[in-house]
């Protein structure tokens, strides 16, 4: 899958600034992503394209447990965010709903990848590759059962065994 990244050069980026609670009562989804990341950065609904990236450092999706913020981004065009590390309900927000895909990355490869930049990421092959920078780079592995919720397109169409 290739895409455009959005970065944000901090850590912490929590459900209330992904979507801000205010539009938690919107259930019309083109409409929640109109909003999406407005409480960090009001112009990312003007930049977003369909396929993006957003890459960010640690802890991305803390705080509240609001599906809302996996929708409201995957909505606005994001298919996957790339971060060091992910705050667990998040996590797990985009695995099951099938939302988004969560990348973790070493903190050395989020460095290295700028905004703007164009990734393939080959998630088969476990390997982003920054076709803008140069450098391909590993993405830490799905553990077993969260590769097998993925490739069943979200918890509910999952099937043990």
């Amino acid at each position: 899958m290739k895409g455009g990244v959005i970065k944000y050069e901090r850590d912490n980026i929590d459900t209330d600034v992904i979507i801000p609670g205010m539009y938690l009562k919107i259930h019309d989804y083109a409409e929640l992503a109109t909003h999406a990341m407005e409480g960090l950065d009001p112009g990312f609904h003007g930049r977003v394209k369909e396929g993006d990236f957003i890459l960010a450092g640690s802890n991305f999706g803390c705080g509240s447990s609001r599906e809302h913020a996996p929708i409201a981004l995957s909505h606005s065009g994001i298919k996957a965010v790339i971060a060091v590390s992910f705050a667990r309900i998040f996590y797990r927000n985009c695995v099951d709903g099938a939302f988004l895909l969560p990348i973790e990355v070493d903190r050395s490869t989020y460095e290295r990848i700028s905004d703007g930049s164009q990734l393939d990421i080959d998630a088969d092959a476990g390997t982003i590759t920054d076709l803008t920078g140069g450098g391909t780079y590993p993405m830490k592995p799905f553990p077993g059962i969260i590769a097998e919720i993925i490739k069943a397109g979200g918890l509910f169409k999952y099937r043990p065994g």
